[in-house]
């Protein structure tokens, strides 16, 4: 079996657009597509005997046991690695069960899907499941618990952690967005201008004078004792010698940590001689240059949260630790204890495995034990010096029983030290009474852990990720910005471009996506071909932008999904022939379905805008919950009578003019004529790329006036639609630079050059590598149809074919229709176009097909500046004093 392709949609895809999060993976299984599970010798008892939990897996049967039944029968073995896939993700801690396993139409060859949790979990779980097949087929030894433990690694490796989890969580929960800006934990939630960001618990609100506080102990210290919160006694050193003068002040037993450190990184504690604090300073010099020395405190240690100056929650926190049975060494009873299931690897259940380290060893032979020691039937032996969840310390919620004043004194000191999610670590026999009576304040934490609130061993856990997410986004606040999609194949880019320009022109800081680029407020931060997720998610991040207009292409679908889970607006304009035999789309109607992914992830109360006169787009309406818009350039399209008849929303051609229906009633924005994207009315498709973008500036309240003027100003060129029909007046003939590159493009094309008064049409025209024979053979054809003379050049990219290939192709479709048409074939774009302008006769129009416009247009701009400079002297200067000038 061989792996041909791995990726990991991040949205709504062609798969399933409710689920974000699926692995693709081609997978060739080669000689097993004749051998299904039931003529593999032994493979049912095998797989059953090393998965035996999946006998849950309930499959196409519908009750446990039905995927196993499916094996005994005979099944193949991608849908086996589909279930395998999934199920090893389950054992290693993230349940997960989406799956669906298709042929691509290929013998052999099957799409293999599946849900993941973490995605380089998911993409590892691809390639396990693939070997673990194999080596149930082969009957051969696996190491299983081996992959497992990768996996869990992996997911610990990758995935947000719980206090930031759990703020993205209550997000989603309110139907905010968030994106992740890096690998660990800076997220963004919100799109645009509405943007807030999280890293851990430090938000875009925090205070960065309130953090360098917090992370000084020492001058926190200082700070709360001169706003009379009780602190314990202690002083700052950095060398043995003063380590010395500071225990005569402090005294014994006394604690030491770094001045900088955090979740009690690097902190020692019931230190009760020199050696043990010489020790102690070296390690708590590892993590800051300094150390502060303190009075130990007795008491239990304590946890109170507030956020936006509010108490929210308190813990009592636990050192890890076990209690003696008199029989069990401590070691004996360490693994007793991690075999509680509320324990696990890293942070993947409630509570942390306990491991005995370096720190462990230390911290028992202080008090003369080993890992090896049998402790008294009873005895509790503390395993670590600090009640970190992380190094398997447990959590009890007191937050109801936290004395009044301790609560008043929280919140002060959260203003104190100006953090707007603290952490306060007390000290206290009983948090039921005043801590000025007894205990103290031990430090304050900038970012601190959410786990021993959301998960306490004991009490209540509490949702304390819901105050953060009310402070950032109070009841009514946006987060979300307007997001219009744009789709089809042809059409897209001038129709996302004038979307932008229409929006603009009202007032909005638009972010725009197209095959050109990506545009800020205009102006272009990113150049090529910027029509998938990545481009999208760019736009989505950007703090100035308040609506965002997406071109959305197939190929960004297909690879991983849209960037964005929901759209208010979702243009489809078309579907016609183009990159058919790519990646599994064979035909018309499975490219529809990928199309029809941007429409499906309209949000119900936006607008799915879908062209009436295409049968295969207006298939897409069944499969939309959310409200719809039409347009058509023929006003008695059945559909669109229907449509308006029963008070819906439409944009369509009739009379002349550009008209929106509301119903019936007909609100006339301008004659097709008078809008220079028409070209006078001949270009018909461009009229039909204007309906769509009238209708999504119109539901998103553009005004009809403002839409008249609008078109008005939006004038088709190298500036505002580069590559779309940019037309150039030469001094004899007409040149016209357009992307046209597949038939219906082609055709469209046709149709506008029909319209332009007789004269000799010359076509620069090219095949494109990717393509089916039979499309490029058409080309070839329609090319024939349009043009009195052709001149066959070369793509740049050959995209996996040879150059004499693809022409040979583009001949057969020109020698089919006219064996005597006149054709010459100059494989360079440059010279291919030189030589059509150097050649062009008086009265000609030449079209320029290109596929890499903006070197197009820049030669073309250059030969028509060289052919109109004027020759400038003196004597044309007016009004010239020849005593100044000569």
């Amino acid at each position: 079996m061989r792996i041909l392709e791995l990726k990991a949609m991040r949205g709504p895809n062609y798969w399933s657009v409710k689920r974000h999060h699926l692995i693709v993976m081609r997978l060739d299984i080669g000689e097993l597509e004749q051998r299904p599970t039931d003529r593999i010798p032994g493979f049912h008892e095998r797989i059953q005997a090393m998965l035996p939990t999946m006998y849950a897996h309930r499959c196409s049967e519908d009750h446990e046991g039905g995927f196993f039944e499916r094996v005994k029968r005979g099944t193949w073995m991608g849908h086996v690695i589909e279930h395998i896939a999934l199920e090893i993700q389950t054992l290693a801690g993230m349940d997960t069960g989406f799956g669906r396993t298709r042929s691509t139409g290929e013998t052999g060859v099957y799409n293999v899907v599946f849900s993941y949790v973490e995605e380089a979990v998911g993409l590892y779980a691809a390639k396990a499941a693939v070997a673990i097949a194999q080596a149930l087929i082969d009957d051969t030894a696996y190491d299983l618990d081996a992959d497992i433990q990768r996996m869990r690694e992996l997911r610990e490796e990758t995935r947000l952690g719980p206090s930031t989890g759990s703020i993205v969580h209550e997000a989603l929960k309110r139907g905010i967005p968030y994106l992740r800006l890096n690998g660990q934990s800076l997220v963004q939630l919100g799109h645009g201008v509405h943007q807030k960001r999280i890293r851990a618990t430090i938000t875009s609100n925090t205070s960065n004078i309130g953090v360098e506080i917090a992370c000084d102990k020492e001058e926190t210290k200082q700070l709360l004792e001169s706003y009379e919160i009780p602190v314990p006694k202690g002083r700052v050193v950095r060398t043995e010698e003063g380590l010395e003068a500071a225990l005569e002040s402090v005294g014994y037993p006394c604690v030491i940590k770094p001045i900088g450190g955090n979740h009690g990184r690097g902190a020692t504690i019931g230190i009760k001689n020199m050696e043990e604090a010489k020790a102690a300073l070296a390690k708590a010099k590892e993590i800051s240059r300094s150390a502060v020395v303190e009075r130990f405190i007795t008491g239990l240690d304590h946890r109170l949260l507030v956020i936006d100056h509010k108490f929210v929650a308190a813990a009592k926190r636990t050192p890890a630790a076990v209690t003696g049975d008199g029989r069990s060494t401590i070691e004996q009873l360490v693994a007793e204890v991690n075999m509680d299931p509320r324990r696990g690897f890293g942070h993947e259940k409630v509570l942390t495995q306990i491991t005995i380290d370096d720190h462990s060893e230390k911290l028992l032979a202080r008090n003369g034990m080993t890992p090896q020691s049998v402790p008294k039937a009873g005895e509790t032996v503390y395993l670590k010096a600090t009640a970190n969840l992380s190094t398997g310390g447990t959590a009890t919620d007191v937050t109801e029983i936290v004395h009044p004043y301790n609560v008043f004194m929280a919140e002060r000191i959260s203003r104190i030290i100006d953090l707007d999610i603290c952490g306060i670590d007390v000290m206290t026999d009983d948090i039921t009474k005043p801590l000025s009576e007894s205990g103290a304040v031990l430090e304050v934490n900038a970012a601190p852990g959410f786990r021993m609130h959301l998960d306490p061993i004991e009490g209540l856990g509490r949702n304390v990720a819901e105050p953060v997410v009310d402070m950032l986004f109070p009841p009514g606040a946006p987060s979300r910005i307007p997001i219009i999609a744009v789709t089809g194949t042809n059409g897209k880019t001038t129709t996302t471009r004038l979307i932008a320009h229409l929006m603009r022109s009202v007032g909005y800081k638009v972010g725009m996506t197209c095959s050109d680029g990506v545009y800020i407020m205009n102006r272009m931060l990113m150049k090529g071909d910027c029509t998938g997720p990545a481009s999208a998610q760019f736009v989505l991040k950007d703090p100035l932008v308040d609506l965002a207009v997406l071109e959305t292409a197939r190929g960004g679908m297909l690879r991983s999904g849209l960037g964005f889970e929901h759209c208010d607006v979702g243009i489809v304009t078309n579907v016609a022939a183009d990159h058919l035999g790519l990646k599994d789309i064979n035909t018309l109607e499975e490219l529809a379905n990928v199309k029809s992914t941007v429409p499906r992830s309209v949000r119900r109360d936006g607008y799915a805008i879908f062209n009436a006169d295409d049968e295969l787009v207006m298939a897409m309406r069944k499969q939309c919950d959310c409200k719809m818009a039409l347009f058509s350039l023929d006003e008695n399209n059945r559909l669109i009578k229907a449509h308006m008849k029963g008070g819906g929303i439409a944009a369509i051609y009739e009379n002349g003019f550009i008209t929106i229906c509301k119903g019936e009633w007909k609100l006339r924005i301008e004659k097709a004529v008078n809008v220079p994207l028409t070209y006078g009315g001949k270009a018909v498709f461009n009229i039909q790329n204007i309906l769509p973008a009238v209708l999504a500036a119109y539901v998103q309240g553009v005004k009809v006036e403002e839409l008249r003027e609008a078109l008005a100003t939006f004038v088709p060129s190298p500036a505002q639609t580069p590559g779309r029909l940019n037309l150039f007046q030469f001094r004899n003939f007409q040149v016209v630079v357009d992307y046209a590159h597949n038939p219906h493009g082609f055709e469209a094309l046709g149709r506008f050059l029909s319209k332009i008064p007789d004269g000799p049409k010359v076509g620069v025209i090219a095949g494109v590598g990717d393509r089916r024979d039979e499309d490029t053979v058409n080309l070839g054809r329609l090319s024939a149809r349009m043009f009195d003379e052709i001149i066959i050049r070369q793509d740049r990219n050959l995209r996996g074919r040879s150059d004499d290939e693809i022409i040979a192709l583009m001949v057969k479709g020109i020698t089919d229709v006219d064996p005597d048409k006149k054709y010459i074939i100059i494989k360079k774009e440059e010279e291919a176009i030189r030589h059509a302008i150097s050649t062009a006769k008086p009265g000609s129009f030449l079209t320029l097909c290109s596929d890499v416009v903006p070197d197009a247009l820049a030669l073309v701009m250059k030969l028509k500046e060289e052919e109109d400079r004027v020759p400038f002297t003196k004597e044309d200067i007016p009004n010239r004093n020849k005593e100044l000038v000569g």
